[in-house]
């Protein structure tokens, strides 16, 4: 009687390990896939780092429109206080000749 004690205590032992196996692989699973989502999920550590990244090219697209906008509103200020600066733009960029100018045509060949 004490044998087939033993085998009941041992086949008892061998179920427990099959079925502890099975709870360690599925914690296993289970681990491994709250890690890849962790990191490639929708708001995993993947999408951190792409986030950080397009905020940093925001903020200098930012610091870019800001020196723009410092020099146009410069302009805007010289535009309204120096006539030489209104001349200048007036000649450079619209092509406006003064009273007086000479205008020089390029001679056509034939």
């Amino acid at each position: 009687m004490g044998n087939g004690h033993g085998n009941r205590q041992a086949e008892a032992a061998q179920i427990m390990s099959v079925g502890q196996k099975w709870l360690m692989g599925s914690a296993a699973i289970g681990l491994l896939s709250l890690f890849l989502l962790s990191i490639f999920g929708d708001h995993g550590l993947m999408e951190v780092y792409r986030l950080r990244d397009r905020q940093q090219s925001l903020a200098a697209g930012n610091q870019a429109l800001a020196r723009e906008n410092l020099r146009l509103y410069r302009n805007i200020e010289r535009l309204n206080r120096d006539p030489a600066f209104i001349e200048s733009v007036a000649r450079n960029e619209l092509g406006m000749v003064g009273a007086g100018d000479i205008i020089l045509l390029p001679s056509v060949e034939r």
